[in-house]
Formats: C-alpha cells, structure tokens, sequence
C-alpha cells in the first residue's frame, strides 16, 4: 500500500491563461515540467497529475508521467486532490501532498520538509511553506502572507501585509507558497467541512483549516518559485529555464 503520495491537480479551464498546463516551455506541456520536478522528491513514492481533462492525461502519460482523470464538478484543486486519493485507495494514515500545477520551478526540497514533519510528528495533520516576502510584494494581495506562533503553526494567512509594522524594528514579512502535505485522513475531512467566513473574506482556502481549529505547521524556506498565472510569468519561465534547464538526475 502506498504511504506517500504526491498529487498535481490541473485542468484546462483558466481566466488569465487559457489552456495553462499545455502550455509549452521549452518544448513539452508546463503539467509535464512540474510533474519531473516532482518526481525529484526523495520521500514521494509516487507522483499523479489529476485532471479533469483528457488532453491533460494523454500529454502527461505520453511523457512517461501518470494520470487521473476525475470530475470536473470540483470547486477546488483540493477537492481534485481528494478524489484522486480515493481513486488510489490511499490509507487514511497516508501522506498526500498536494502540488501546484502551475510552478515549473517547484523545488523538490520542499515537499521532502513537509513530509518529514507529518512523519516525525504524528499529531500534526497539515504542513504547508513559506519563505521571506520580497519588499516589493508586501502590498502586493497576490502575494499571500503568513504569521505564525512558537512552535511554527500558522496564525493567520492574508492578502494585506501582516504582521503590521506599528514599532521598528518590525518582524520580517513572510510569504506563503500553495504547497500542502496532508494525512488522508484529514485530507478527506477537510473537503467536507463548510466554508468558513474568513476563508471567503480574504479566497484563501488554508483559512479553513484555521478557523475549523485545526493546525498547519509551516516549513521555512529561502525563496519561492514562480507560479504562472499571466502569459508575462510563462514569458519569464521560458527565459529562466533556457538559460538554466534544470538537471533531472
């Protein structure tokens, strides 16, 4: 039976970049990139793209990669994510990660800290990232920010800029990047559970969790990839990774 799991939630359908995970960069599908990238991690035995579209499937399983095709009724990725593990017949103590579809970039370390946490901390059911918040994006409520207590749980996600600065010298600014980890257990009663009115306030699913009482512990990390949400971002990718394509050893 499989423990740890990684699952990429993708689908055609996108506001400002129709058709985003076929969208090429040097030569194969962003979907295609991110499932390699993913596929890097030591701790995932096992790395799924979940889609509810058949052009998604058949680009991904042509490279090698593996597929799901699942409803297209879903709200959320994380809803998508959720019905895959059920489709996998996970255990309720497996460890599913859920990776963002649109981060060709991701690096696999992350996912690496975020199971180690869940596996050496049996009473934790959700682990997420974050990094320092770039100046310039502060201000910036595309840019999700994070506060967090003593032990590394998240306080509190927002679009605003938090904590707020009132005395200097204030504390640093963190970034929080889409990345979870989740035992199925709780994977599975997250999607049940009502949305919350902070988590509608601000469009910030994680908010959820927080308001329903459950914890996520955050794991620091230096810098956050680029997520492609604008045909600019996908421009800046192409030129990343043309310059410096990344080693899949």
């Amino acid at each position: 039976m499989l423990d740890i799991v990684g699952i990429i939630p993708a689908r055609l359908a996108a506001t400002r970049l129709p058709n985003k995970p076929l969208a090429d960069i040097g030569g194969q599908p962003m979907i295609v990139h991110v499932w390699q990238r993913a596929q890097q991690s030591a701790s995932l035995q096992e790395v799924w793209v979940a889609t509810p579209d058949a052009a998604i499937v058949e680009v991904v399983e042509k490279r090698g990669g593996k597929a799901l095709l699942t409803s297209k009724e879903h709200r959320t990725g994380t809803d998508r994510v959720a019905e895959a593990a059920r489709l996998l017949g996970l255990s309720e103590e497996a460890i599913v990660v859920n990776i963002q579809g649109d981060e060709p970039l991701l690096e696999a370390e992350s996912i690496d800290r975020m199971v180690e946490l869940l596996r050496a901390n049996l009473s934790l059911d959700m682990a997420s990232v974050m990094c320092p918040c770039p100046q310039e994006s502060w201000e910036d409520p595309a840019c999700v920010k994070v506060v967090c207590g003593r032990q590394g749980d998240a306080l509190y996600f927002s679009r605003s800029r938090i904590p707020y600065p009132r005395q200097e010298p204030s504390l640093p600014v963190m970034q929080h990047i889409g990345l979870y980890a989740y035992r199925n257990r709780f994977l599975q009663l997250f999607t049940t559970l009502e949305p919350t009115p902070l988590e509608c306030t601000e469009s910030l699913e994680q908010l959820r969790a927080l308001e329903w009482g459950y914890r996520i512990r955050m794991v620091r990390v230096e810098r956050a990839p680029i997520a492609v949400d604008t045909p600019e971002d996908l421009e800046k990718v192409r030129q990343l990774l043309k310059t410096s394509p990344p080693s899949l050893e």
